[in-house]
């Protein structure tokens, strides 16, 4: 089922098969996408909402001079823009990084799913909050974290996200990324980026050599970035560490 890892292993959001089978039958079209093409562009009208199936998406802003900032990353079972659906349009713009596949609902669609089912509607809400809480968690990487801590953290929260959609065993997953990519996710310049990946590979804490990510030392990486899953909600089943109310320190 396309469908299939859309909320997978959230907490208490698990989608039950009759719902998934809703969504499946409100797709309207299944598109390979190259990487680096532009899905959505800010301030265009969006009439469809994107789940993304296959490889992995951003959001980013770009400043006056053509720089870009990512402010958001998708993985397999994320919908993309779900948001569109009562906003219209967005303030940024969303792309593929890698090579992707994505289903393509119209909003007229989720419109009568969410009114002939309040649970479903409920769920696809919960996807948005979610959403917002990883941008929440962004803005703590970026703000308070050193530039190891922030890769760090941004590649515990990857290997999470993956995870519980049987993407990672826990300790190795295919990511792949530029590390313009990854600098411009924490906010720092790709020659710093590469400095700190030497430096958490001589740690002995994670080795990144495109496409694989290898996490070495797991709960040490963790520790490293300051990184607590409890803001992606997912339950323990998926592998993921247990959730707790302080953030490890």
């Amino acid at each position: 089922m396309l469908t299939s890892r859309f909320l997978r292993n959230r907490c208490g959001a698990e989608l039950t098969r009759a719902e998934r089978m809703a969504l499946e039958n409100a797709i309207t079209d299944i598109l390979d996408i190259p990487a680096r093409t532009t899905l959505i562009r800010a301030h265009e009208p969006v009439h469809v909402s994107t789940l993304l199936v296959e490889g992995f998406t951003s959001r980013y802003i770009d400043d006056r001079k053509g720089l870009r900032q990512l402010v958001g990353l998708h993985v397999p079972g994320d919908f993309v823009d779900l948001h569109s659906l009562p906003m219209t349009t967005l303030d940024h713009n969303i792309a593929t990084l890698t090579a992707s596949k994505v289903a393509i609902i119209p909003h007229a669609q989720l419109r009568r799913l969410i009114a002939q089912d309040r649970e479903l509607g409920l769920k696809l809400w919960f996807s948005t909050l979610v959403d917002a809480s990883l941008h929440r968690a962004w803005l703590f990487r970026v703000g308070r974290l050193d530039a190891v801590g922030r890769v760090a953290h941004f590649l515990c929260e990857v290997n999470a996200r993956l995870e519980a959609v049987d993407l990672s065993d826990g300790h190795s997953f295919t990511f792949g990324i530029t590390q313009a990519d990854l600098a411009e996710a924490c906010g720092l310049t790709s020659v710093h980026t590469n400095r700190v990946i030497r430096q958490l590979r001589e740690a002995g804490l994670c080795t990144v050599r495109a496409p694989i990510v290898e996490i070495l030392d797991r709960p040490a990486l963790e520790r490293r970035g300051n990184f607590d899953p409890y803001y992606l909600y997912l339950e323990e089943k998926s592998g993921a560490r247990p959730l707790r109310a302080k953030a490890v320190r």
